[in-house]
């Protein structure tokens, strides 16, 4: 049965103590870029680094003595893995988590460092819930869903009642929605202690995602059916649009998130959320992997213009180059990397095709570097956004 607001309330006094009531941040950059005020709620400074732990931590409490010999498993993406293993570790039980065979390093090793037995299984979430299923019946093991369980979402719910209390003025709230239990607790809560307040979930694109946290094939029925209930919208963002997004928390707010705990600020700067008054919005996590936060910083910066990737063919003769990095020098790019193509690329045994990668300050400063390439004489084709 879908938790009650009694439920959540009962869940905020397990949590006392274990859980951080983490901070709300205004934040100047989105807040005018967007036209409206935005609040951060900073659940990336949750322990184990998401918002998992209250959801894992609060079913965890509720076990019986033979649940609790018994250990518990859980199917992770990697956050709810991460956060059953802590929170099993606290209560001195095992745990067995099933993961995704591509599921980010960081977030294993993490889950293994808590003390989580960790099985890579699959290639994505749906797989992993299929091992722990098996588990649980080989071995009488309890399943810690990470989403399709009343005191997960009761647990997760307890961030609604922060927001609550932490954001009177807010009108709007934006959540992630993978399975749906994080999006479920926290509207729950907020439609019981604010009825007039509008949420907003946001989801991000089908299939390989760099939000992986929220990746699921199926949505919680369970979930689903408080939604329905709860959810005033529901968006999409793409992966263009959250690496965007992330780059600039990061650069900005200082805040590292990961891919899942960014598709609300990207939402917010796609302008898909509704209305015009202020908006809180919950950074769900920031357990990024350190190579996949190198691709998706390098993939933001590209497509806001910070990095200008260019093909150009030129001679195959001595002072060529020269002649194009000092053109590019003296717009002020900062070369990052130089590649020579020879075998296929050419229209001539006598011509070289190279890549260039250049550090740029803005969209503007790569349409004057373009300008002036061509305007030296060269044909210049862009890789990336369109000019």
């Amino acid at each position: 049965m879908a938790p009650t607001i009694a439920d959540v309330d009962a869940a905020r006094e397990r949590l006392a103590g274990v859980a951080r009531e983490t901070p709300l941040y205004p934040t100047e950059t989105f807040s005018r870029l967007s036209g409206r005020q935005i609040f951060l709620k900073a659940e990336n400074l949750q322990r184990t680094g998401s918002f998992k732990i209250r959801g894992a931590y609060n079913t965890i409490a509720t076990l019986g003595e033979a649940e609790r010999q018994a250990g518990v498993v859980a199917a992770s993406a990697g956050n709810h893995g991460q956060a059953v293993a802590w929170a099993a570790r606290e209560a001195r039980i095992p745990a067995t988590i099933f993961m995704p065979q591509d599921a980010p390093m960081a977030k294993v090793e993490a889950t293994r460092a808590y003390g989580g037995e960790t099985e890579l299984v699959g290639e994505g979430f749906d797989e992993a819930v299929a091992a722990a299923a098996a588990h649980v019946e080989a071995t009488g093991a309890t399943l810690v869903h990470a989403f399709e369980d009343e005191r997960v979402i009761a647990g997760q719910g307890t961030i609604g009642l922060e927001l609550a209390e932490q954001a009177p003025e807010a009108e709007t709230f934006v959540v992630p929605i993978g399975g749906g239990g994080l999006a479920a607790g926290i509207s729950l809560a907020l439609k019981e202690r604010r009825p007039d307040v509008h949420i907003v979930g946001v989801e991000c694109q089908p299939g390989y995602t760099i939000a992986d946290g929220i990746a699921v094939k199926h949505k919680g029925e369970l979930a689903g059916g408080v939604l329905e209930r709860t959810l005033d919208d529901r968006v999409s963002v793409s992966d263009d649009e959250i690496a965007q997004a992330l780059v600039l928390c990061v650069e900005r707010t200082k805040f590292l998130v990961e891919g899942a705990g960014a598709v609300g600020l990207a939402a917010l700067l796609a302008d898909r959320v509704q209305g015009t008054g202020s908006v809180a919005v919950v950074l769900s996590g920031g357990n990024i992997d350190a190579t996949t936060l190198i691709s998706v910083l390098r993939h933001g910066l590209t497509q806001a213009g910070r990095f200008l990737a260019i093909r150009l063919l030129i001679p195959d003769r001595p002072g060529q180059l020269r002649d194009v990095l000092d053109l590019i020098a003296q717009g002020r790019g900062n070369v990052v990397s130089v590649d020579h193509h020879r075998e296929g690329r050419t229209t001539s045994a006598l011509q070289t095709e190279i890549e260039l990668v250049v550090s740029t300050r803005d969209e503007e400063h790569c349409r004057e570097l373009l300008a002036a390439l061509r305007a030296a004489g060269h044909t210049v084709e862009r890789v990336g956004p369109p000019e």
